[in-house]
């Protein structure tokens, strides 16, 4: 097993090194950051000139990238244009992401895998076509019409919730926006349960624990489930990272200050280290909880080893 982690650790840093290269890339020819820092009017060439040099904006985009690869090995993530280190919004906006996640991935963990369970092993009955036909409905309403008709409906019409989220973030104001941006996802992994657990349930090591006797809560919870699992801790393991990069829509609906946020006022005013900057450390979160997601595969099979 240390073998494995080791060179799957090795394998990341030419991962890590491309997909941060390609974003680098993509983020430079999005537009002239230069004339993002002068807003409506046009920068004078001095002016141009010295904010280049600067943000070292003077120098090739290669060199560009050497440089900030050497800095962020330091931990140094570079400068906003509005002379904020990236390091300090992303210690504001992180965290209030990292809630919004662990809700979102909790809906989809309790309610998306229950469900699974539970149309899995009534497949065909009315429950399993209801829950089927209502995923299908989620899957279908994009995530911003969601969002909107639960911030009208809960926050403005019935005033169960605020309508939007205050600066502090908390896990209960969070509620509402991670089922928002778990909704898709919680669909899939409904879909992804009931598929697996049915196909799973005419295997021959069910037909035995069946024959030996065993409990039939057993047999689901210990051998059923723990097989049928692997599939789905795959699209959680690859779906946190993509929560909390596509968060955007939620968060601007419910107004949370978060990575969403950030990248959105980023990429409008043509911020190149803040986008670079945390798009790099979301690849870093890709990376390590598709690491993860390996490691589990042995604990919920017996018969998978790394070596």
């Amino acid at each position: 097993m240390g073998r494995y982690v080791i060179r799957r650790l090795l394998q990341m840093i030419p991962v890590f090194i491309g997909a941060t290269l390609l974003i680098f890339l993509m983020v430079n020819v999005m537009g002239d950051p230069v004339a993002g820092l002068c807003g409506d009017r046009q920068c004078d060439p001095a002016t141009a000139a010295q904010l280049e040099k600067e943000f070292g904006l003077d120098k090739p985009v290669w060199q560009q990238y050497l440089t900030y690869m050497g800095n962020v090995f330091t931990g140094d993530f570079g400068t906003a244009f509005n002379g904020q280190p990236v390091t300090e919004l992303m210690a504001t906006a992180f965290p209030v992401t990292i809630r919004l996640t662990i809700v979102a991935i909790v809906f989809e963990i309790v309610i998306g895998i229950t469900l699974g369970v539970v149309t899995g092993l009534r497949r065909g009955r009315p429950v399993d076509s209801g829950v089927l036909l209502l995923t299908l409905v989620v899957i279908s309403v994009p995530t911003f019409v969601t969002g909107l008709l639960l911030q009208l409906l809960l926050g403005v019409e019935w005033g169960w919730i605020k309508p939007s989220v205050s600066s502090e973030a908390t896990f209960g104001e969070l509620i509402v926006p991670g089922l928002v941006l778990a909704s898709v996802s919680l669909a899939y992994v409904t879909r992804l349960t009931r598929t697996s657990i049915a196909e799973n349930r005419r295997s021959d090591y069910v037909r035995t624990a069946v024959a030996k006797g065993l409990p039939r809560r057993r047999v689901v919870t210990r051998h059923l489930l723990r097989n049928s699992l692997i599939p789905v801790v795959t699209f959680i393991g690859t779906d946190i990272g993509a929560l909390m990069g596509g968060a955007i829509v939620t968060e601007r609906i419910f107004n949370i200050h978060g990575v969403g946020f950030q990248l959105y006022q980023g990429i409008l005013r043509q911020n190149t280290q803040t986008v670079v900057g945390f798009v790099t450390v979301l690849v870093l979160v890709f990376l390590v909880a598709n690491l993860l997601v390996d490691l589990l595969y042995a604990v919920l099979d017996p018969r998978i080893r790394y070596a």
